[in-house]
């Protein structure tokens, strides 16, 4: 609970409202939040209407009117929740900034106990836990439940933070850490990339347990299986350049899967239509094209030291020196006796790692992330 005794000068706390075709919860949910303010904290309500189709536009035009501490700012398309946060977060001048959902799911109550952390000075970022919470909840979708627990798990590998419950939307920042970090997800997205670019920042991460009293479908829930895949993009997208190096190579083996996969399927495409030796060797690039693109997408970071054309001259002359290296290690063991397929299986394990470690350090090295604060 907040008192004189938490902090000497009143705070203000700016909460962000995504809101898309949220008419039947929308006003309930800002006189919840009114409810929170006093002496010591007072707010500040930015409502983001995503281009809504029903009444809510008009009804926060209408809360705005009544309430001076709330401003209206409306998308002319619909972009989704992340870039309604983005607008929002551009736009808050408290000492702080949260999420609010414009539903009902979230007890607004729960803010007082999340922002302590970060009044006190101890936390640069307070994440709302609905799986620490002791007290009642309504009991929904099983699968959605695992989902999120899974995920939070997978963004946990990466980020190298121990969080119960990453996709929560109630998350307070100080203010110049939100708005120091550029936001590129527009739609659910933005839960793991902001994660990620947290846990990057090595900023003071507190957890604190909320109630929530979720929703169903026909309720108005929105977030589906899609927004899961994306999540697991995002996760890897954004976090996998700073994860452990571990779990890096673990996400290479699948990368050089994939590659290994592609170049068999383009040389069997090409087989018929050129000589083998040119097969081969158009398959070996275009597999090694693949590989760079997965790179840059999923592992590492695009042009971290390079321009974009002299990175990829740096990357394909390393995948030509890998190959030769290859061929020289089989030959070699070849020549001291070893079969022929065991010396090219052992050259492979070689190369594997080799490739990785050529990856990391020479094409796309990155300065390892500071010790937390």
């Amino acid at each position: 609970m907040l008192t004189n005794n938490t902090y000497t000068k009143p705070v203000k706390l700016s909460l962000v409202i995504p809101c898309y075709n949220e008419e039947n919860t929308l006003k309930a949910c800002i006189e919840r939040v009114q409810s929170i303010s006093d002496d010591y904290l007072e707010l500040e309500l930015i409502i983001v209407d995503d281009c809504s189709d029903d009444a809510s536009f008009q009804i926060a035009q209408d809360l705005a009117r009544t309430h001076n501490n709330i401003k209206v700012i409306r998308h002319s398309v619909n972009q989704g929740k992340g870039a309604a946060l983005k607008t929002g977060f551009s736009h808050a001048t408290g000492d702080f900034i949260g999420i609010q959902d414009a539903d009902l799911e979230y007890n607004p109550k729960d803010l007082r106990r999340l922002i302590i952390p970060l009044v006190e000075g101890r936390a640069d970022v307070v994440f709302g836990s609905r799986y620490l919470y002791s007290g009642e909840r309504r009991i929904l979708y099983f699968w959605h439940s695992l989902m999120n627990r899974s995920l939070t798990f997978l963004s946990n590998m990466f980020s190298d933070l121990g969080l119960t419950d990453m996709e929560t939307c109630y998350k307070i920042f100080r203010k110049e850490i939100i708005q120091s970090i550029q936001i590129a997800e527009n739609r659910f997205g933005f839960e793991p990339e902001i994660v990620a670019k947290v846990s990057e920042l090595r900023c003071r991460v507190y957890e604190a347990p909320i109630s929530y009293d979720g929703r169903t479908y026909a309720e108005g829930k929105k977030i589906n299986w899609k927004d899961g895949l994306r999540a697991l993009y995002c996760i890897l997208h954004y976090g996998a350049h700073s994860s452990p190096l571990p779990v890096q190579f673990i996400i290479y083996i699948f990368i050089g899967s994939f590659a290994a996969l592609f170049n068999l399927v383009i040389f069997m495409l090409l087989i018929n239509l050129f000589p083998v030796s040119l097969s081969a060797l158009a398959a070996f690039y275009g597999a090694a094209a693949f590989n760079y693109w997965l790179c840059v997408h999923l592992l590492f970071r695009k042009n971290i030291r390079w321009g974009s054309w002299t990175e990829q001259a740096v990357y394909f002359s390393a995948v030509t020196g890998i190959a030769l290296i290859d061929m020289s290690i089989t030959m070699a063991l070849s020549a001291w006796g070893t079969g022929v397929l065991l010396a090219k299986m052992i050259a492979s394990g070689l190369v594997v790692v080799l490739n990785f470690l050529v990856r990391k350090y020479v094409v796309f090295p990155e300065k390892p992330p500071s010790d937390w604060k």
